[in-house]
């Protein structure tokens, strides 16, 4: 080894040992972890504060109280949650209240608004039992002493007081379940609630809403009432084998059946449910829109309702019409109809499934529509808003619509064209009646309740939150042609054709069963395309689709077998349209009896509760549609000018 060699390793030793000493004098932490770690204080413009609000019980409800620094006195908007009234009121942990807040909060963050998020009484941080859309106390269904309605006049009155920053003003707004406690609050309203928009509202759960439609049972609720009632806060969610459930579902039979896999029979709601499959008192007693429309409306209300909403359909629109009904004046009863799914107006609104609009139709109608509503009744001062008494998205024209009276595209006075459009032998579409019996007196087909027609493309997965958003704009071309689904198709439309307003439904069928569903779709066809968008070549655009349970024909109380192969007329309506079919479009109009499994299947012979039908109930049922003169099957639809803008 050379001299200079060995002075290196010498070196090398001399720093080994030194950094072997020095990490022998060192002190090594026992735990990386300190005791108590203070994170810095981030500085803020806004106050958040959380208070326990004692209701005229005694109960407290946790409410989460967010404060603008800078702005006051300023007005409260509020809205009561069962979805956990912390994550609410928390989008980001940005010390910035147009960040921190949710989406749909920044046009009222910017507008200087106190923000105020309270758990419902029995949910997350608020004490008390809890009750799934509490019952009206009159109902005689709700034995706790307390409702949505008096916890929202009790709320307000706290929040009046307790909030040096408030103005004395409050307005409340919520969308699904929060939109149902904004309804609550109308029926006996405090004095400082001045202003209401209920989004979407859950009203009436067993005609159109939530729970049923028309007497078919929605069988995504079994999870949902899971999630609810299982427990305070977050509720149980149960795993099922694979991820479609079509099979799942169809694999456990009835609706009670696939409840009680999933431990249901322990919730105390699911043995209500059981018990009221009809629409009895029980439901009658708790329909918001009859309710509110019974004494004069003295809180102005901006009713909101998606056009594709696959949750709350029926709410905004039939509460709307119970108080136009009443004479309410245009200024307290204001509609709002956009080109949304469920709750969708709380998120941004480009688009829709495949559909592409014009604008950011949500930031553009809170931005220009909810907001200065919402301000000339909180903010003194503010300028009186130029809200039309209904504000409508043309779904076929891609363009917001604000006509003088409801449905649109007429003048004061204007009446409203109802022409029937009759389905026709060989899957035909006219508004020509069948002149004489030369063609087939019926269409028919075999439903079987084995082989349901699924309302979405397959698998089902129940964790796939975009495509149940968007099953209503689903192309129909994945169920047309199969053998348990009826056809019918104008020939291209030669002009424009406008519809706006309600769908009526004047089936006449018979069914080889004592018992069934008929389901209806109002469709939008569009012409093949060359130039993109390439994916909407052809595509079958549903409009309004619904479901009718046969037994409940004649009373939605009193249900009874339907006569076996006796062509019955069956009347219904179908969701609100306003929606102008372009030329070269075509109109379309589906039937079937299976909605699966969104809606339970109906077994097609009469039993007394088709939730709990057994294996042995299920049958095959030969379905016709006729089209015999004068006794031939239509649907009516509310046609008007289709004027251009």
């Amino acid at each position: 080894m050379s001299k200079s060699s060995c002075s290196v390793c010498i070196a090398v030793l001399v720093s080994i040992a030194a950094a072997y000493g020095f990490a022998q004098e060192q002190k090594w932490p026992a735990n990386d972890v300190p005791a108590n770690f203070k994170a810095p204080v981030q500085a803020t413009d806004f106050d958040k504060r959380v208070a326990m609000v004692p209701m005229r019980d005694g109960t407290k409800l946790y409410t989460v109280i967010v404060v603008p620094k800078g702005k006051q006195p300023a007005p409260i908007l509020l809205t009561r949650t069962c979805y956990n009234a912390a994550d609410r009121a928390t989008r980001s942990q940005s010390g910035r209240m147009v960040e921190a807040l949710p989406l749909s909060d920044e046009v009222f963050v910017e507008a200087g608004y106190i923000r105020v998020y309270q758990d419902v009484r029995g949910k997350y941080g608020s004490e008390g039992p809890y009750l799934m859309t509490p019952p009206p106390l009159a109902s005689g269904y709700n034995p706790t002493g307390a409702d949505d309605t008096t916890d929202a006049y009790d709320t307000i009155d706290w929040l009046v007081k307790n909030v040096p920053e408030s103005n004395g003003r409050v307005g409340m707004i919520g969308s699904s379940y929060e939109g149902f406690t904004v309804v609550m609050a109308l029926l006996h309203p405090h004095p400082a609630l001045k202003v209401a928009a209920p989004e979407s509202p859950m009203v009436d759960g067993w005609m159109g809403d939530d729970w049923y439609h028309y007497g078919a049972f929605r069988l995504p609720n079994i999870d949902y009432f899971l999630g609810q009632t299982s427990k305070r806060g977050a509720g149980v969610s149960v795993p099922r084998e694979g991820r479609d459930d079509y099979t799942s579902y169809l694999r456990a039979g009835s609706a009670d059946a696939f409840a009680k896999a999933l431990g249901l029979d322990q919730l105390p709601y699911w043995q209500v449910v059981l018990e009221h499959p009809a629409y009895d008192r029980f439901w009658q007693s708790q329909a918001l829109d009859k309710l509110v429309a019974e004494q004069p409306l003295t809180v102005p209300t901006m009713w909101l309702q998606g056009l594709w909403d696959q949750e709350d359909m029926w709410g905004a629109i039939h509460s709307y019409r119970a108080l136009k009904a009443k004479g309410t004046p245009d200024t307290m009863n204001v509609l709002v109809m956009g080109p949304w799914f469920h709750s969708q107006v709380n998120r941004e609104g480009r688009s829709l499934g495949p559909l592409i609009w014009a604008t950011d139709t949500t930031a553009q109608f809170r931005r220009e529509v909810l907001l200065p509503f919402f301000n000339q009744y909180l903010k003194p001062g503010a300028p009186v808003a130029a809200t039309p008494p209904v504000l409508i998205y043309n779904t076929g024209a891609d363009r917001w619509e604000r006509p003088h009276v409801f449905p649109a595209g007429c003048e004061k006075g204007c009446p409203v064209e109802s022409r029937p459009m009759y389905l026709l032998p060989d899957g035909k579409l006219s508004f020509a009646a069948p002149a004489e019996e030369n063609g087939a007196k019926f269409d028919e087909y075999l439903s079987d309740p084995a082989k349901p027609v699924p309302y979405r493309p397959r698998p089902v997965a129940g964790d796939d939150d975009m495509a149940w958003r968007t099953w209503l704009v689903s192309d129909q071309r994945f169920v047309d042609g199969r053998p348990d689904v009826l056809t019918y198709e104008t020939e291209p439309l030669k002009e424009a054709t406008k519809l706006s307003g309600e769908p009526v439904v004047h089936l006449v069928a018979s069914s080889s069963g004592t018992d069934s569903d008929w389901v209806v779709k109002l469709i939008d066809v569009q012409p093949d395309r060359t130039i993109p968008p390439l994916e909407m070549s052809g595509y079958e655009l549903p409009l309004a689709t619904d479901i009718f349970r046969g037994r409940y024909r004649k009373s939605f109380e009193h249900p009874e077998p339907i006569s076996p192969n006796e062509p019955l007329t069956y009347v219904f309506a179908l969701p609100m349209v306003n929606h102008t079919f372009q030329p070269g479009h075509r109109i379309m109009v589906q039937v079937q009896s299976t909605l699966f499994p969104l809606y339970d299947r109906n077994p097609q012979r009469f039993v007394p509760n088709i939730l709990e039908a057994k294996p042995e109930d299920f049958i095959k049922a030969t379905q016709r549609v006729w089209h015999t003169p004068g006794d031939a099957s239509f649907i009516s639809l509310p046609v008007v000018p289709a004027v251009s803008p």
